[in-house]
């Protein structure tokens, strides 16, 4: 029988609940499903808190979620920051102005767009978001809040694949809780 690790050793934790789905979706990918962990209210809550002080480090003034998984984790670290949330969108998703960026997909392109109003210049913005692999979106991300002459003060991740050097495009603090 195998003994789980004691709750206060979180990262060992939150992996033991991330599940690898083999050949998802396509053949040769290994998917690491976080439903086990949105299952475990203990193991969301401080995930969300790690997430959270990763804000707090770098001064974060607004917290800015990726579409989808990243509004999963960047509401409650908004919440429990007392910021306001920024959804980044895919495109045609948000109404009225808005600023939007292209970035390049392994098979194409996509675009990434944040409502004009309110306003984020000049605030200080982490982004959240469950999964940095090849980091597109994550720097797409950074290049959209530079737009609006937003700060991007760093990126927090639940999950770093770190074989695929998504770190190496993002030019801001980035940090991750579970690496693989």
């Amino acid at each position: 029988m195998t003994v789980p690790p004691p709750l206060e050793d979180w990262p060992a934790r939150w992996r033991a609940l991330i599940r690898d789905v083999p050949d998802f979706p396509e053949a040769g990918i290994l998917f690491r499903d976080i439903t086990p962990l949105l299952w475990d209210p203990r193991a969301l809550r401080a995930a969300n808190d790690a997430l959270a002080e990763a804000a707090r480090a770098v001064d974060a003034t607004v917290v800015a979620g990726i579409e989808a998984r990243g509004f999963l984790f960047g509401v409650p670290v908004a919440e429990r920051l007392g910021v306001p949330f920024v959804p980044l969108r895919k495109a045609g998703k948000l109404p009225g102005g808005r600023a939007s960026v292209s970035y390049a997909l392994e098979y194409g392109t996509a675009q990434l767009e944040v409502h004009r109003d309110p306003a984020i210049a000049g605030q200080r913005v982490l982004i959240v978001d469950d999964v940095l692999a090849t980091g597109g979106t994550a720097e797409a991300s950074v290049r959209l809040l530079r737009q609006l002459d937003a700060e991007a003060a760093g990126c927090a991740f639940l999950i770093e694949l770190i074989d695929l050097g998504g770190r190496g495009r993002l030019d801001v603090p980035v940090a991750s809780l579970v690496t693989y």
